[in-house]
């Protein structure tokens, strides 16, 4: 009775969702301010949150479907395999369809209630990069730097931006400086899933950045984009936080600090591996290494969006109670 559900959850890869979830959240934070109506923030906020939520089960979902082959040979990735198994691929499919057409009226009735018809664009700009990266002809996930473009606006940028314009009645300056803290440092937790996958990739004929430019190159990249996400995320709190009056609240950045450097740790950690991996005579040791890391990426971005969240909790609290 209850296998469907898990197998779906399996398929739509859940364990990635609050990443997405944390996105609704800092944007809704950073673009309501009082007075608003209760009621209308209530509807909208019910109608974003599916529409992220869809679409990004829906890339996940695509991105299951079109790498089967690929993680038939990870055996780490079994369940997965078992899972679409299980569900089928037809059934899968036929999901995806229904999931796109909810999506479709969620947001053409937010677009008609928020009289903004840019989110329609928006959302079928995601949903395209949602299939684009992984269906071939296009399979951007193979194409390096299209495929960085791709992740940086699927997976951040369009969800954080449709939600903080959907709210936002004026510009804000300081919401781009944490736009890109945000994408810069989830796209560096995703690098290290890249770097996972690596071997695999390879193997399979993958053109994916890590496969490209090497292990070595991506996993100091994901450590630069990470402390640069993350001060740029402090320094948008920051100034947001001081222009409402209540810069005492940015005591707890700390937060913030405290994750980035623990999960630093772990891509350093993953940067040796990787300088090793180059020079050693027993490479298949250094590469179950290299995966071990690595396979806590998921976690790592959810420690990363998860204090970025706990931030945007700290902001409506300087906006509306205090």
């Amino acid at each position: 009775m209850f296998r469907t559900p898990r197998v779906l959850a399996v398929v739509s890869r859940l364990e990635f969702l609050p990443g997405s979830i944390s996105f609704f959240v800092v944007g809704l934070a950073w673009s309501i301010s009082p007075p608003m109506s209760f009621f209308e923030v209530t509807i909208s906020s019910i109608l974003v949150f599916a529409i992220i939520v869809l679409s990004t089960i829906i890339g996940f979902q695509v991105n299951t479907i079109f790498d089967d082959d690929l993680d038939r040979r990870d055996d780490r990735k079994a369940r997965l395999v078992q899972a679409l198994a299980d569900l089928g691929i037809g059934r899968l499919k036929l999901l995806i369809v229904i999931e796109t057409a909810f999506g479709f009226v969620f947001v053409l009735l937010l677009s008609l209630y928020s009289g903004k018809p840019a989110l329609l664009f928006m959302w079928l700009v995601g949903i395209f990069l949602a299939f684009a990266y992984s269906v071939p002809p296009l399979r951007l996930k193979s194409r390096s730097w299209l495929a960085l473009t791709a992740l940086f606006l699927s997976v951040c940028v369009l969800p954080l931006l449709f939600t903080f314009y959907t709210f936002a009645s004026e510009f804000d300056p300081y919401f781009l400086v944490l736009l890109g803290g945000q994408a810069l440092g989830a796209y560096s937790t995703i690098l290290a899933t890249e770097i996972r996958d690596y071997f695999e990739d390879k193997e399979y004929g993958i053109k994916s950045l890590t496969v490209r430019i090497g292990l070595v190159r991506v996993s100091f990249l994901s450590i630069l984009l990470l402390a640069t996400g993350g001060t740029l995320t402090g320094i948008a709190f920051f100034a947001k936080l001081s222009s409402i009056i209540q810069p005492a609240l940015s005591v707890f950045l700390i937060t913030i600090a405290i994750a980035d450097l623990f999960v630093l740790r772990k891509l350093v950690a993953l940067h040796s591996l990787s300088k090793a991996y180059e020079y050693s005579k027993n490479q298949r040791f250094v590469s179950q290494e290299i995966k071990r890391v690595a396979n806590y990426s998921p976690q790592w971005v959810i420690l990363v969006s998860q204090t970025s969240v706990f931030m945007s909790l700290i902001l409506i609290v300087g906006k509306f109670l205090l």
